[in-house]
């Protein structure tokens, strides 16, 4: 199923051009326009998809396997130091595009990103209620 109002769907499907890195009938993974690093792509499904919530079993799995394949290909042919997988859920979390997509970025040792987050510092009390809330 695809959204005719979907910019990812469009260039997914071919509509409007890309850098394409890799393509099947499932997939397509592209250069991102706006690189945190030499090499930052985008795996977009084909199928529309607004999150990883909406994202059948099978296609989160065939997600991971191409990221994986990608990723290694771009370590070696790019000679990246290490590698981030970023995947944004909801406008809070910094989705600015609502169809699933999985950020491939190629990291180098001083290349000035920064991509984490402030570590917070809860009690073990707060851990564990936290964790009976997931886990129950």
């Amino acid at each position: 199923m695809r959204d005719d109002n979907c910019i990812f769907c469009k260039i997914a499907n071919g509509e409007i051009p890309s850098k394409t890195i890799y393509e099947d009938e499932e997939f397509r993974a592209i250069l991102d326009l706006g690189p945190a690093a030499k090499g930052h792509a985008l795996i977009l499904p084909k199928d529309h998809y607004a999150n990883l919530f909406e994202l059948p079993d099978e296609t989160a799995a065939s997600v991971m396997k191409l990221a994986k394949t990608l990723g290694a290909r771009m370590k070696e042919k790019l000679k990246a130091d290490g590698f981030n997988l970023v995947q944004n859920n909801g406008e809070c979390a910094g989705q600015t595009v609502f169809h699933f997509h999985l950020h491939l970025i190629p990291r180098y040792t001083d290349d000035g990103q920064k991509i984490g987050w402030k570590p917070g510092a809860p009690s073990q009390d707060e851990l564990e209620e936290i964790r009976r809330q997931i886990a129950d």
